[in-house]
């Protein structure tokens, strides 16, 4: 053996032999078994399944240190394949659809140019193209981490197979009544062009001017001494052009007097009732809350309470439309100082409050603002298809590990949203719904003509005009439908006279079905053995995007639930427990951290260094470079043991009598004993930590410091073979943690026989 080890090296070769020798594929692994004279019928376990599923990561971007958590499936994956299950790792990439179509934009940006350039065939081959190119970078630095996936049954998430499952669910579902298309109030960003589910807004403290409006009155109230007029507060004034009511709350005494009456909209001068509604905050402002079912969450729900019309005021393109007066053509923000100069020649400006704090909606990527809009959208009815999930999590046949993950997951499916599932991206799985021509001639369209030019209008229009279908097919690139278009829903074109929908899937529509699409769903071989999966590994962010809609697509297509057990670890934070970020200064780059330490310790410093079952798991640098300590200290205990046998030209046997060991040697196998039940119990209830911190005192202090110091000096037969099994059944234990060094002391340490050539299929002790 070298005299130091050397994990730059080690670590690419060993990873390549693993490769090669087909270890990570159960049927790899079995033939491994049987080439280096291992029975199956020696483990437990010899042919039982067991699967875990790899959450996929971005197909074309790097890993960050959140991924390195992937340790934990590897590590469970790797203990079930040496304990002799059918151990298989199913790995995979998503096409991330808004994610990825973000990152090639900023790419276009650079060049000076953006998707409206091109039609939407072309932009997406050429973002296709563009993952394609770099495709590798996940898998390969997945691969720098250890990961022993069959990367042979890797599956990418715009995969034909994954596309047909797809979209063999949307029309199960939609044949089943369970799809609906309607308009709806969205969160839509005029900044991206696409919708945000709830799930990936958020909200951010503000400061913004508070406008007091008068709304003269149509008539006047019966009793005297009331004013002319109701005033209303709001931050955004461009919106009156769509206010359709003014409401109090039944229980404010000031406006009993309004209700029932008129007053006159200061933009549009058309009369709007006075309504009540208990939604209204009588501690807000003057009391009075303007009603903009158009534009407002709160304002859409109380207008279809008390059958309000609905009003839109901003196209898809971010700027006022033709429903907004003088305003129409400009942005919002430009609109607001427009209609407020309005208001004030009219003298409908009460006063302004320039410091009213307030909260902005904005999207999860950027913080852009998020405007509520009405679009036509596609919907999944979620009341029935959560009942079975809510049954199967109430009933543990879903096991988490913390009860609050439990009882965090039932609260929020209890809600039982509608979903709606269409994206207005380019990048990702278009829906399959196809619009005829002649039966919709109100189809708005968006489209690039022969000669590159940038076109929108109706299509019934366009055609009159004497531009042709194929020219507007072959330049397409955004449909707008109305609510009431006539559809038909399948995969292919109903024929020539037909526009497909441009909305894509949301990511989460197909990547919830991931474990049904990685096992080859309905009929392959992989699915009817290792379906429903053992394990799955995850953020607790996407708890509500990702696992509880996995369980409800694998009840619903199967019957079953997709996994058994659920393990959700904490966010990876900076030392000083900040998220990570470039501005904080305290973010970490994996690959960097597996050049200067090695792979070993990066894993052992987030899975045992760090605390995975917290929401938070800090990541300390120090604790990785004590694990890479660590590392060489196994890698010298092995060198230790290879020097003293061949200088004491000892002949160790492969097995001795208790009758030939001393009473020490006796008491410290007592305590390799302990130590096989208490890590192989730790990890059968995913208490990674623990394990770890188990075998690494083990080797460190009563192995290496308190053992291996007491028999330095001797030379008998009996120490060096106790030395030697209790290091070696040692690094078996340590090896689903520290992969690469326990291989790698294993190939050169001087073994028994009947043991195999590699560690990685090797039989856990027992």
């Amino acid at each position: 053996m070298n005299k130091t080890y050397d994990h730059k090296t080690l670590e690419k070769e060993i990873y390549v032999m693993w490769e090669k020798s087909g270890a990570f594929s159960p049927e790899g692994a079995k033939t491994l078994r049987e080439q280096n004279g291992l029975r199956d019928s020696d483990n437990e376990f010899s042919g039982k399944p067991f699967s875990v599923l790899m959450p996929p990561p971005n197909a074309n971007a790097p890993i960050h240190c959140g991924h390195a958590t992937y340790s934990l499936q590897d590590i469970l994956i790797r203990f079930k394949r040496m304990q002799g299950y059918d151990a298989l790792y199913f790995p995979g990439t998503d096409h991330a659809g808004f994610e990825t179509q973000y990152v090639y934009e900023n790419k276009l940006k650079k060049e000076g140019k953006s998707r409206f350039d091109f039609d939407r065939e072309t932009f997406f081959n050429d973002v296709l193209s563009f993952v394609n190119e770099n495709s590798d970078i996940a898998i390969n630095q997945l691969k720098l981490l250890g990961m022993s996936a069959d990367w042979k049954r890797n599956t990418f998430m715009l995969d034909k197979k994954v596309v047909d499952t797809v979209y063999d669910t949307f029309i199960k579902m939609y044949k089943e009544g369970l799809i609906y298309r309607e308009g709806y109030m969205v969160n839509y960003s005029t900044f991206y062009g696409t919708t945000f589910s709830d799930l990936e807004t958020e909200y951010k403290d503000s400061v913004s001017p508070l406008y007091y409006v008068k709304y003269a009155i149509g008539v006047a109230p019966k009793k005297e001494g009331l004013p002319s007029y109701m005033t209303v507060a709001t931050v955004r004034p461009e919106t009156i052009y769509a206010d359709v009511a003014i409401a109090v709350n039944p229980k404010d005494k000031r406006y009993k007097g309004f209700v029932g009456k008129e007053v006159i909209n200061p933009l549009t001068n058309e009369k709007i009732p006075v309504i009540e509604d208990e939604y209204a905050d009588i501690e807000f402002g003057t009391g009075c809350l303007k009603i903009t079912p158009g534009h407002d969450f709160n304002d859409y729900k109380i207008g279809k309470k008390h059958g309000l019309k609905i009003i839109s005021l901003i196209s898809l393109d971010g700027r006022m439309n033709e429903n907004a007066g003088e305003t129409k053509g400009l942005f919002p923000a430009q609109a607001r100082k427009k209609v407020v100069e309005i208001l004030q020649e009219k003298g409908s400006i009460e006063k302004i409050n320039d410091n009213y704090e307030n909260r902005l909606l904005v999207d999860y990527k950027e913080g852009n603002v998020i405007e509520p809009m009405i679009l036509p959208n596609w919907f999944i009815n979620m009341d029935k298809l959560l009942d079975p999930v809510i049954s199967a999590i109430e009933k543990n046949k879903v096991k988490f590990n913390l009860p609050e993950w439990k009882r965090d997951t039932l609260r929020w499916i209890k809600e039982k949203k509608p979903w709606p599932i269409s994206r207005q991206t380019v990048f990702g799985i278009r829906i399959p719904a196809w619009y005829s021509v002649s039966e919709n001639p109100n189809l708005q369209v968006t489209f690039l003509t022969n000669f590159k030019e940038y076109k929108t209008g109706k299509v019934s229009d366009l055609l009159k005009a004497g531009i042709s279908l194929s020219e507007i097919k072959s330049g397409l690139q955004k449909v707008i439908t109305t609510e009431d278009a006539k559809y038909v829903i399948q995969k292919d074109s109903p024929g020539d006279d037909f526009l497909q929908e441009t909305d894509t899937f949301d990511t989460w529509f197909s990547s919830g079905q991931w474990p049904l699409t990685t096992t080859g769903f309905p009929d392959s071989g992989d699915f009817k053995k290792y379906y429903p999966t053992d394990f799955l590994d995850s953020g607790y962010d996407i708890m509500f995007f990702w696992i509880a809609r996995m369980i409800m697509f694998g009840l619903y297509l199967t019957k079953e639930i997709p996994f058994k057990n659920v393990y959700f670890h904490g966010m990876v934070t900076g030392k000083d427990g900040r998220k990570m970020s470039k501005s904080k200064n305290n973010g970490v780059n994996p690959v960097e951290m597996i050049e200067k330490y090695g792979t070993d310790a990066l894993r052992m410093g987030l899975i045992v260094g760090g605390n995975t079952e917290a929401k938070f798991s800090p990541f300390d640098e120090d604790k990785v470079r004590g694990y890479r300590n660590f590392a060489n200290k196994i890698w010298n205990v092995g060198r230790f043991i290879n020097q003293k046998i061949e200088e004491s030209n000892l002949n160790i046997p492969d097995d001795l009598p208790d009758a030939d060991l001393k009473p020490e040697e006796l008491e410290f196998l007592k305590k390799l004993e302990i130590l096989i039940n208490e890590v192989t119990k730790d990890l059968d209830r995913y208490k990674f930590k623990l394990a770890g911190e188990s075998i690494y005192d083990f080797i460190w202090n009563t192995l290496a410091n308190d053992y291996l110091e007491s028999i330095k000096s001797r030379d008998d037969v009996s120490a060096m073979f106790t030395l030697r099994r209790a290091f070696l059944t040692a690094i078996k234990l340590l090896h689903p943690f520290m992969p690469f060094v326990t291989e790698a002391v294993w190939q050169e340490i001087k073994k028994p026989k009947g043991e195999s050539n590699f560690i990685i299929i090797s039989k856990w002790p027992s």
